[in-house]
């Protein structure tokens, strides 16, 4: 729930699933245009294949946080390089032992599928054009 008391979304599991809804409906939102530059954006991305340091032995695909909020700044969560300041112990939000502690950020990669789309769209009209021609 949001701070009016509206549901933003929900997890819903059940037997094999769970399923992660985000908001969509349209009476939510406003102003919408078109992805109109897709490959464009899509180009910008760097996808990687990485290992995590904890977890060496397997091998994953994904992006750097930080890289990826210069092209879909909605898909990432924190600031690059954060760390524990003293005004955040001063505030309350830390103890003062996790002083100087990374603060990692985070990615919602579905926030890309979108973009994708888009992109996947624009190749097609391109393979089409080029397929009548």
């Amino acid at each position: 729930l949001d701070n009016f008391g509206n549901v933003d979304g929900s997890i819903v599991i059940n037997n094999s699933t769970t399923t992660y809804n985000t908001s969509s409906d349209y009476r939510l939102k406003e102003n919408e245009v078109l992805i109109s530059n897709g490959i464009e954006r899509l180009k910008q991305l760097k996808p990687y294949r990485f290992n995590w340091k904890r977890n060496p032995s397997i091998t994953l695909d994904g992006f750097f946080a930080h890289e990826a909020a210069t092209v879909v700044p909605e898909a990432v969560t924190g600031t690059k390089d954060a760390v524990v300041t003293q005004s955040m112990v001063d505030a309350g939000e830390y103890t003062s032992d996790k002083l100087d502690q990374e603060i990692h950020q985070g990615i919602d990669q579905s926030k890309l599928v979108p973009l994708l789309v888009a992109a996947v769209q624009e190749l097609t009209a391109k393979v089409e054009a080029l397929e009548a021609a």
